[in-house]
């Protein structure tokens, strides 16, 4: 399984970006998809997630800011980024939970490369 990170860039304080990542290979079914971060100097942290039924958890910090949502035909997180903060600026990852990759139980956690994300005028 792979997991394909896109979208991410240079954007100015206040704008938007819109990230995707799409798994491919041997899929029977994805737990649960999401986004996390990791600036310089700094510990990964979760941004966003959302499971396969659509319940989603925010950090705190991006709240009411940024959206995921998830195509679960195409195995395809998404998020969306509104009123980019500095603070943003980091190495974004996918990560998705618990696939399988038949009926059977056993699971495995995928994470993608990451795209760069800078905020900054």
């Amino acid at each position: 399984v792979q997991l394909q990170a896109s979208g991410g860039g240079l954007v100015q304080p206040g704008g938007s970006l819109r990230l995707s990542c799409a798994a491919s290979g041997s899929i029977f079914h994805i737990n649960a998809m999401g986004w996390y971060r990791q600036a310089p100097g700094k510990q990964r942290e979760l941004v966003a997630a959302i499971a396969s039924g659509g319940s989603t958890v925010y950090a705190d910090s991006v709240k009411g800011r940024f959206t995921i949502s998830r195509d679960n035909a195409k195995n395809t997180v998404y998020l969306q980024m509104d009123s980019l903060k500095p603070e943003d600026t980091a190495v974004y990852y996918c990560k998705a939970d618990k696939v399988r990759n038949g009926p059977g139980p056993q699971a495995y956690d995928y994470w993608g490369r990451g795209t760069q994300v800078t905020v900054s005028s």
